[in-house]
């Protein structure tokens, strides 16, 4: 039987109609085809129950989801709510479609995710990129300056939003509260990808979500910090600068027409459980967090992120002091049954959510301490993240690239070249080279050097590099 381990269902109506699903005999003549026999494929689509005529009748009769959306709205504090089962890619797409036309100019960060450049590419919008301060002691990017926003706000043409991604990928935070100024005093919306977030503004040791300091619409991903099902996101929004008509059109326009029940109703479990016991997770998950810090801060040569513009749920590690190469440190986590988030030769990045405890939070830096120890070498200088070390130049409208005829050149045949498709090391998913744009000497470089460095060159036609996709001249 399924079970609702903390009694949530009487505040979660999407996990409360997926319990109530699995509780009675059910001959479905609907979809999913499977028809919730296990006897064919297994235990793989064990609990998949569809929106339609499963969690709600075909006609949505219940209002489940409805209701479920406007209580994520009220946890919020916002006025608008929409779960999304196609993560926060989706809902980046969502916002890019809602708050500008084709040919808009928008001011983005270069910390963005590449769903967010393929959003640019999908609404018609030209990016006016603002790259992000570097710290010189990690190498790794800090929040936006205010100064920057500003300025490119003020260029013509005069842009129609702006779009950042709060917290960074490796956990550095920006003001929120600033950017925000710097938006409205354009008369412009601020969108937040805020994907690694969801747990902000629930306890008093975290940031406030970025709504709350002034944002427009964020969104964040229930299945990174909470305990939701894979590809579970909401979009969230106030109406005073976003068309809330317009953005549910674009959410509607982007997702699925067969939404998986369980998915949403995992974003509703995890909205209750966020809102009711948030704090009481967040209290225990903050001090384990803290004692691995305060251990790993011993480690000599070891870069802890750590103080007030930092998650405080993101183990962001610089290795670049101890020698040690992060990959091989990588390995030996793997083979003791601790993937991390991130790794390449001078950067780790742990993932830490509610499902952690002090005990697995104890093992990982016992594991981390005896690797860095194994594998210490010469110290060394940290070297700048490819993604945060390139200026783009942006040559042609994303959309247009990605829509041109291209041909395949030899890598070094490239350099002034633009680029038709998107390159990015994976993770974290930020562009090195985005459609549209000229392939300069830096950018070769910080592909050449983050290949070099052990990381996964992500989304190129090539994946080998051999070779790039660039516009066909004349």
């Amino acid at each position: 039987m399924p079970t609702d381990p903390r009694r949530l269902r009487g505040h979660a109506p999407l996990l409360d109609a997926w319990l109530a699903f699995q509780e009675k005999p059910i001959r479905p003549f609907t979809i999913p085809g499977h028809k919730q026999r296990l006897d064919l494929v297994g235990d793989v689509v064990a609990g998949d129950v569809p929106l339609y005529a499963g969690l709600d009748s075909m006609k949505l009769t219940r209002g489940v989801l409805a209701d479920a959306e406007r209580r994520a709205a009220a946890a919020w504090g916002v006025d608008h709510a929409r779960f999304s089962v196609g993560g926060s890619t989706h809902g980046n797409q969502t916002v890019a479609l809602a708050v500008a036309s084709p040919g808009d100019t928008v001011v983005i960060g270069r910390t963005a995710h590449r769903s967010m450049v393929l959003a640019l590419v999908l609404a018609g919008l030209k990016p006016r990129w603002v790259s992000p301060p570097v710290d010189s002691t990690t190498g790794l990017p800090l929040g936006f300056a205010v100064t920057d926003l500003d300025r490119a706000c003020r260029q013509s043409p005069t842009p129609t939003a702006i779009f950042l991604t709060d917290p960074s990928y490796v956990g550095t935070l920006g003001e929120v509260e600033a950017w925000a100024g710097v938006a409205h005093a354009h008369g412009i919306p601020l969108v937040v990808d805020a994907a690694w977030a969801a747990h902000f503004g629930f306890h008093p040791d975290v940031p406030g979500h970025a709504l709350a300091r002034g944002a427009d619409a964020v969104v964040t991903s229930a299945h990174k910090l909470l305990p939701a099902y894979s590809q579970g996101a909401i979009v969230l929004a106030r109406g005073e600068r976003v068309d809330l008509d317009r953005l549910d059109a674009a959410f509607e326009a982007t997702h699925t027409t067969s939404p998986a029940g369980s998915i949403l109703a995992s974003i509703d479990a995890s909205r209750a459980l966020l809102q009711r016991d948030g704090a009481e997770l967040l209290d225990a998950t903050l001090d384990a967090v803290r004692t691995l810090r305060r251990r790993l801060q011993a480690v000599p040569g070891l870069v802890v992120l750590d103080g007030p513009a930092v998650d405080p749920l993101k183990v962001t590690l610089v290795l670049g002091g101890t020698g040690a190469d992060g990959n091989a440190v990588e390995a030996d986590l793997m083979a003791s049954g601790m993937p991390v988030e991130l790794a390449d030769r001078d950067t780790l990045v742990a993932f830490v959510s509610f499902a952690d405890t002090a005990e697995t939070l104890g093992a990982l830096g016992d594991s981390l301490i005896e690797s860095i120890a194994r594998h210490r070498g010469p110290a060394r200088l940290a070297v700048t993240a490819a993604a945060y070390a390139v200026t783009p130049e942006q040559a042609v409208a994303p959309r247009d690239a990605f829509f041109a005829e291209r041909e395949a050149l030899p890598i070094g045949a490239t350099e002034g070249r633009v680029s038709a498709e998107l390159v990015a090391p994976y993770p974290p998913g930020i562009p090195v080279l985005a459609p549209g744009e000229r392939v300069t000497r830096s950018v070769l470089d910080a592909l050449a050097s983050a290949r070099a460095s052990g990381i996964r060159i992500a989304y190129a036609a090539d994946p080998t590099l051999s070779t790039l996709l660039c516009l066909r001249d004349g």
